[in-house]
């Protein structure tokens, strides 16, 4: 099969839908298929290639006369590729993709990560409508996308090919340690868990919290924690291309998202064995087998958050039994189920 892949860019900096991508087109051309990434590129280009995948430069910034160059560089990559299939993971790839098939024969899908997003509903132009979670899947069709083009096809991230094996030190982090892997953005909730901090802080005046990745937002949580009376137990650690080390040594891991299509890092945190406390929204409830592997509070209560953190803190055989239940049932969480399923859809539309 020739599968062409459209991202906006391959850069190495922690976003959901590019690291998704990725693992996908690698475990493709793994399986024999011929795959193509087309994008503005980045540093996954050289995993890329280990992987026998072709990167190709098509700059999509929506700017008129790099659209129009876009577009033509486009049909010259169908011509020349004659995909099978074009797999499109934002919205202005699936935009050209559309508008470009003519009488292409390729089959066209798209996925959907951040629904809530209004250009999302473009998405459904797509043959297939790939939802990263059923919360996502039920979200779109009620914003008119036919069932008939819905397939689920959850997130997982275990097993990535961007995994490899850390020649750096483990990292030591003050304990008892609480974390959080996002983007620094405020529907991740961040400010929602300095609050939530600064109210356990009396408490617990051993307990340390770690924010790791960066973002547009970052300036504005930084100034929060300034002025708090524990900002030195405050920690911004920035983006970490290797975040199992943090997470390894991590007592509990916090998602305290006010959205979230489905949260790739909590498959992460399961398989390191976190204590997980995350926001009861939209596709986290199914990353984690409905509560059975973390505690669901209300987003945007910081309160209700220091509520079901506190008892972890506070009793040790607790703790334990949330990092067990955490670990348990992770196979369905590997990367090789993405691709499964992902090559299923596709196969509805090859003949």
């Amino acid at each position: 099969m020739r599968i062409l892949h459209l991202l906006n860019h391959i850069q190495e900096i922690g976003n959901g839908i590019v690291n998704v991508a990725v693992d996908l087109a690698c475990l493709q051309a793994e399986a024999g298929h011929t795959v193509v990434v087309a994008s503005g590129g980045g540093e996954y280009d050289r995993l890329l290639t280990r992987y026998g995948v072709t990167h190709v430069t098509l700059d999509q910034r929506r700017q008129p006369l790099n659209l129009l160059r876009a577009a033509r560089q486009y049909r010259s990559l169908v011509q020349t590729m004659q995909p099978d299939i074009v797999h499109a993971h934002m919205m202005t790839g699936m935009v050209l993709a559309w508008a470009l098939r003519g009488r292409s024969p390729y089959g066209l899908v798209s996925t959907v990560h951040n629904e809530f997003q209004r250009s999302a509903i473009l998405m459904g132009l797509a043959d297939r409508v790939l939802a990263v979670s059923q919360s996502v899947a039920n979200s779109m069709a009620q914003r008119g996308i036919p069932q008939s083009k819905l397939r689920v096809v959850c997130n997982g991230t275990l097993g990535s090919p961007r995994e490899q094996l850390s020649e750096l030190p483990p990292v030591v982090l003050q304990r008892p340690a609480i974390a959080t892997l996002a983007g620094m953005y405020h529907r991740k909730g961040i400010a929602d868990l300095i609050t939530a901090f600064e109210s356990l802080a009396t408490e617990f005046p051993n307990v340390h919290l770690y924010l790791i990745g960066n973002g547009p937002d970052r300036a504005e949580f930084e100034a929060q924690a300034q002025k708090t009376a524990i900002v030195d137990r405050i920690h911004f650690e920035g983006y970490q291309a290797e975040p199992k080390r943090y997470l390894t040594a991590t007592d509990i891991f916090v998602l305290a998202s006010r959205q979230e299509p489905f949260g790739l890092v909590l498959s992460e945190a399961r398989e390191a064995g976190c204590a997980i406390v995350a926001s009861n929204v939209d596709g986290i409830p199914e990353a984690l087998d409905g509560g059975k592997a973390g505690l669901l509070v209300p987003a945007a209560e910081p309160t209700a958050l220091a509520d079901a953190i506190a008892p972890l803190l506070r009793d040790p055989e607790l703790l334990k039994e949330w990092k067990r239940r955490s670990h348990q049932n992770l196979d369905w969480l590997k990367v090789t189920r993405v691709y499964d399923e992902t090559q299923a859809v596709y196969a509805e539309l090859v003949t």
